[in-house]
């Protein structure tokens, strides 16, 4: 018995839901020989004990008829996830809490903030996803480094890309390169759902969501497909990105989405010569705005080249450079964020039954087209089409 008869035996041993092995996957090491007696280990990425059975007891057969002896699989796997506190439809279980990013409107920096803050959560530990919800400005890829790069299709699911330890999914990973997507409500709606339910993320501790500009269809239903833990709401100092942003936490407010707090782009500039940093676009504007839905601003981001430069570059500045100020203010944002998220799932989590639709699937409930004339009684109560926002 040798390592590459071993090795070709458990080559014809499939992970479970998947058309690769489990040698070619890498999952296979430590291979010990001693005569006819085998021992090895597969680290596997699920924590579901039936795939491990699965595994075990194929790798089994196939070495017997290589002809070893006494054989000994050690499977190491993820510990299960603890049980979520959170509530009301979930079409993605496997992952534990959801932070939506959004903004009233767009070329804030929401994408730049979604790749940092994923990164600063995933250098503290956490096991992260980034999601480029943004269907019509998909610019993750290249932020990320993973420009024209395909992801694996299994069957009807889609295997998440990999990046500076994330993973990772966009429109435009999919499409191809400068294609435009000209597409209606409904179909935006039908994207959402499919990347939740239709890419394989693992047992995440959180996924980030780059959402697109606005409060439209997009936003609403991820919070009907999934109980979303935390959202973030990213601005500038200009009073016009101001007044969009408060559109912003207002639909956090009546999508019953706990506000993490918001992040200033933008905020003021540093200097690359000498680190000095001056106010032009304002500082701290953003303050009234935090007082008046009772929430905090977690980071002020100045303008500062090497953020520019590292997602042109598919270089983000927290991985890449991490003594830099901006990175800094990441990371701690990063760490509000999920001081936040914890505080959240300690007083009971999230719940989304309220903001369920009432209108038939494929009908955008808050589309002028399918809202009914009646009025709202009061800026409390539903904006009456039955799209759940209150």
């Amino acid at each position: 018995m040798t390592e590459e008869i071993v090795k070709s035996a458990l080559s014809k041993v499939l992970y479970p839901g998947f058309t690769k092995d489990i040698v070619t996957f890498g999952f296979v090491n430590k291979i010990v020989i001693n005569g006819d007696d085998v021992s090895f280990t597969v680290e596997i990425t699920s924590s579901a004990p039936e795939v491990a059975k699965q595994i075990k007891d194929e790798a089994t057969v196939e070495l017997m008829r290589a002809g070893a002896d006494t054989i000994t699989c050690n499977i190491k796997a993820p510990v299960m996830p603890r049980e979520s506190s959170s509530r009301g439809k979930n079409i993605a279980p496997q992952v534990k809490n959801f932070l939506m990013v959004s903004s009233g409107k767009g070329g804030v920096g929401k994408s730049t903030t979604s790749v940092n803050i994923a990164i600063a959560l995933a250098a503290q530990g956490k096991k992260v996803g980034l999601l480029d919800a943004d269907i019509y400005g998909p610019n993750i890829p290249r932020m990320m480094g993973l420009a024209n790069i395909k992801p694996e299709v299994h069957g009807n699911k889609v295997l998440p890309l990999k990046a500076y330890g994330i993973e990772v999914m966009s429109m435009g990973s999919l499409m191809e390169d400068g294609q435009s997507l000209i597409w209606r409500g409904a179909m935006i709606m039908k994207a959402i759902e499919q990347f939740l339910r239709d890419i394989l993320w693992s047992e995440l501790d959180v996924l980030v969501i780059d959402m697109p500009p606005g409060t439209g269809d997009a936003q609403l239903t991820l919070a009907q497909s999934v109980p979303v833990t935390m959202g973030l709401t990213v601005t500038t100092p200009q009073g016009v990105s101001l007044d969009d942003s408060r559109r912003s936490l207002d639909m956090f407010r009546k999508l019953n989405i706990p506000i993490a707090g918001i992040i200033e782009n933008m905020s003021g500039f540093i200097a690359p010569d000498t680190g000095v940093e001056y106010d032009i676009f304002g500082k701290g504007t953003s303050q009234p705005m935090a007082d008046e839905f009772k929430t905090k601003i977690i980071a002020e981001i100045p303008i500062e080249p090497s953020i520019r430069i590292g997602g042109d570059d598919g270089k983000p500045i927290t991985f890449i450079n991490p003594s830099s100020e901006s990175a800094k203010r990441y990371m701690k944002a990063a760490e509000s964020i999920w001081a936040s998220i914890e505080e959240v799932n300690a007083n009971g989590g999230v719940d989304n039954h309220a903001v369920q639709p009432t209108t038939p699937p494929g009908v955008s409930a808050c589309s002028t087209a399918a809202a009914p004339k009646a009025q709202p009684k009061s800026s409390d109560e539903s904006c009456g089409t039955g799209c759940g926002c209150h």
